[in-house]
């Protein structure tokens, strides 16, 4: 967990501040996530949330799981994809879920997946392809500029 937290590539709401004071006490809730992209880095995969809005595919890391493994558990659950995770992790930000939860701090994951790959999920939160640069309904406005950001960042790198 904790290298996965200093290794991520994008840091948001001064998150490995957080961590280093949280994780001196029992650490709960934790979430993962991932941003899908395609190849070309022109889409993101979403999953309509009954409240939440669109957001990235993820959930809760359960007891015993680490935040990749709850991450790809959460993608095959939610979008019917399975796919190998990007060995650098995406970002690590802290937020509120509810106002009456605690703060979570969360690690975001990042694959690549073929825009005709077959998608299923869970019934009622369906997943869907938007175009990167499209503005989505998200109860957590921010995350288009942070998903944006990350694929910038592996376009450069895969142009290096």
């Amino acid at each position: 967990m904790g290298a996965d937290v200093r290794l991520a590539a994008l840091e948001f709401d001064d998150a490995r501040a957080w961590w280093d004071r949280a994780r001196q006490h029992p650490l709960e809730p934790l979430a993962a996530d991932v941003w899908v992209t395609d190849p070309a880095f022109e889409h993101v995969l979403l999953v309509k949330h009954r409240w939440r809005g669109w957001v990235p595919p993820g959930g809760t890391v359960e007891a015993g799981e680490t935040p990749r493994a709850a991450a790809e558990r959460e993608l095959a659950e939610e979008t019917g994809v399975r796919a190998a995770l990007l060995a650098v992790p995406a970002a690590v930000s802290v937020r509120s879920y509810r106002a009456d939860w605690s703060a979570t701090l969360g690690l975001s994951y990042a694959a690549i997946v073929p825009l005709t790959v077959e998608l299923g999920g869970e019934a009622g939160q369906p997943p869907q392809w938007f175009a990167l640069d499209d503005e989505w309904e998200s109860v957590f406005p921010e995350d288009g500029e942070r998903i944006r950001a990350h694929v910038r960042r592996l376009v450069a790198d895969a142009k290096a």
